[in-house]
């Protein structure tokens, strides 16, 4: 939890809230299909929408926070470009929003989605031949 002092009084920012700005930040890149809820809960679970803090850990300090995020990528893009893209957004909207200084964005790719299409096409195909 961030905590900050003034004149006015205290500021103070919990973990979950950054949690839930990341998360958010998340969903919208493009190229996630979805948050992942780790090991833990079965590789590449994919989690709803309502609780986007699922797949989501961070850590807070006074001024600084460092965020993990486990994720499930749409087939076809290029997993290294959407895993940049989404650090860079998770970071400028972590640091607009609250002031914190994100020092790492880490991000752990669980799992493809095949888009429901392609995989039924794909299955098709298979059972044509």
């Amino acid at each position: 939890m961030m905590t900050e002092e003034r004149e006015t009084g205290k500021i103070k920012i919990e973990s979950d809230v950054v949690a839930m700005i990341a998360g958010l930040a998340a969903t919208d890149t493009e190229g996630v299909a979805s948050m992942s809820g780790g090991i833990t809960e079965g590789l590449a679970k994919r989690v709803s929408g309502k609780n986007v803090t699922k797949g989501v850990r961070v850590e807070v300090g006074e001024t600084e926070t460092a965020i993990d995020i486990r994720v499930v990528i749409k087939y076809g893009y290029k997993i290294h470009e959407v895993a940049r893209k989404l650090q860079q957004n998770v970071k400028e909207a972590v640091e607009s929003m609250t002031g914190l200084h994100v020092v790492e964005v880490n991000i752990h790719v669980e799992g493809v989605e095949l888009q429901k299409e392609e995989h039924e096409t794909e299955e098709e195909n298979i059972r044509l031949k």
